[in-house]
């Protein structure tokens, strides 16, 4: 089967009657009908009519093990016919236990404690209220304020959209959220002109200094980063040294520091948890999702120290939960997950791949000069897409790159995750980061297909009357 065909010539582009699937409910797009998805194979996904698509991306940076993977769909038809539902607050189930150990093991001291909910944005909002009811149980009444990054992402509830670095949906649900004090994240590619990046960082740090002034340290309850980003910046990599201050600080004040790993944890970094990293700056909690279900199940985790934990049991107890925390259906599946990625060493694959996809994905822009910058860790690379590498000048706001290059990349068979974030006021990114079982023979697979759909991208804006360089 050829990897290049028109997957959109056989799909409709409206829904005629009740019902539908769930992309209705976005902006309406008749131009673009997406294709409906039958089967998924190792880092393959079929439409209907039997086109095959890469999974360049995961899905949304979650598929870590690919697709029909057979010992995860094994534990799950043996947990099914086991238990599916006991509710965590009357009742304790070993497939809780059995995780909550496992990861315990692979996190390492100071993450001892997991609290299972239903994905990432639920798993933040458990952090940011277990930040806020331990320091309520101990006395510091005042400690209500956080402190984010510019530009960020931290999830979809009411009360986790404050807390990201996006304008646009901030805009629309400012006056029913809590947000947070912004930062500016230090972005390697775009420093302001002029500083290098160890100037940038100190210049935020400053900052940071001066918004604790400001609110008063003995206010801030937590500073909530993601290690690597996602979409939002691009897969943008903080230093240990940033990091390290930012530690020193949060010490000196009191203050606790949440990594949001939801993307890039459980191993897509190279590492089990992307803090490794960064050890000076080693979090308090830390946030899990996405991979940790690989996509097999919703799952989202907060690993916690036991020290936390066991000193609030001990005053009020953390009294709120959801009705499928720590689902042992969705624990079964997610030791499964674990325990494949372990024992296929598909974290070691994930830096040695990802190593190789971004030298790769670097050596495109010798022919797609649009590809301004390759960056992240292991297999979290986003790839910046810009109308000039030289000024690093973006797309103006009637070509969105994300969205126009995502489209094509259909027709070259890949699914990718990118999306126009902050009204491209940091840039254009598309996430390259596919499962973590990927070859490097299907590397160079994925970046002709690529490297075809940038180009045709090309074409397309210079049409359209953009000036490339």
């Amino acid at each position: 089967m050829s990897l290049h065909h028109n997957a959109l010539e056989t799909h409709d582009s409206s829904w005629p009657g009740p019902g539908g699937p769930q992309d209705i409910f976005a902006k309406e797009d008749p131009d673009w009908p997406l294709p409906r998805i039958v089967r998924g194979d190792d880092i393959y996904l079929f439409d209907e009519a039997g086109n095959r698509f890469i999974d360049f991306s995961s899905g949304p940076v979650a598929s870590n093990l690919g697709h029909n993977n057979r010992r995860v769909i094994e534990a799950i038809k043996e947990q099914a016919e086991k238990l599916c539902f006991a509710q965590s607050r009357v009742a304790r189930t070993n497939e809780n236990i059995d995780l909550a150990d496992a990861l315990a093991q692979v996190a390492g001291p100071g993450y001892e404690r997991a609290f299972f909910v239903s994905g990432g944005s639920e798993a933040i909002d458990t952090a940011v209220k277990f930040s806020r009811q331990w320091a309520y149980a101990r006395g510091e009444l005042n400690r209500t304020r956080m402190v984010s990054l510019m530009p960020s992402y931290h999830g979809g509830l009411i009360s986790t959209l404050g807390l990201g670095g996006d304008e646009v949906p901030i805009e629309v649900f400012r006056d029913m959220t809590v947000v947070s004090e912004k930062i500016d994240a230090p972005l390697t590619y775009r420093p302001p002109e002029g500083m290098t990046q160890e100037e940038n960082e100190d210049r935020i740090l400053a900052d940071f200094a001066e918004t604790l002034d400001r609110v008063g340290p003995e206010k801030v309850l937590a500073f909530i980063f993601e290690p690597v980003g996602g979409v939002a910046s691009g897969a943008n990599v903080l230093s240990n040294r940033f990091l390290k201050s930012i530690r020193q600080t949060c010490n000196a004040h009191g203050i606790l520091m949440i990594a949001d790993e939801v993307m890039a944890g459980a191993g897509r970094t190279g590492s089990f948890l992307a803090s490794a990293h960064t050890p000076d700056g080693k979090p308090d909690l830390v946030v899990l999702a996405k991979g940790i279900g690989a996509g097999y199940t919703p799952l989202g985790i907060m690993l916690a120290p036991a020290s936390m934990v066991d000193e609030l049991a001990r005053l009020t107890g953390y009294p709120y939960g959801h009705t499928a925390a720590a689902n042992p259906l969705s624990c079964a599946i997610g030791l499964a997950a674990l325990q494949e990625t372990l024992e296929r060493d598909l974290i070691g694959n994930a830096a040695r791949v990802g190593a190789y996809l971004q030298q790769q994905l670097m050596g495109l822009a010798d022919e797609c000069p649009v590809i301004g910058d390759v960056r992240g860790r292991g297999l979290l690379l986003g790839t910046e897409i810009v109308a000039d590498p030289v000024t690093k000048r973006s797309f103006s706001g009637e070509i969105s790159a994300p969205d126009r290059i995502r489209r094509i990349a259909f027709d070259h068979g890949l699914t990718i995750y990118g999306r126009r974030t902050n009204n491209g006021r940091f840039g254009d990114a598309l996430m390259s980061s596919p499962p973590l079982i990927t070859t490097m023979e299907q590397v160079d697979e994925m970046v002709a297909g690529f490297g075809a759909a940038v180009k045709d991208f090309m074409d397309e804006a210079v049409r359209l009357g953009a000036k490339i360089g």
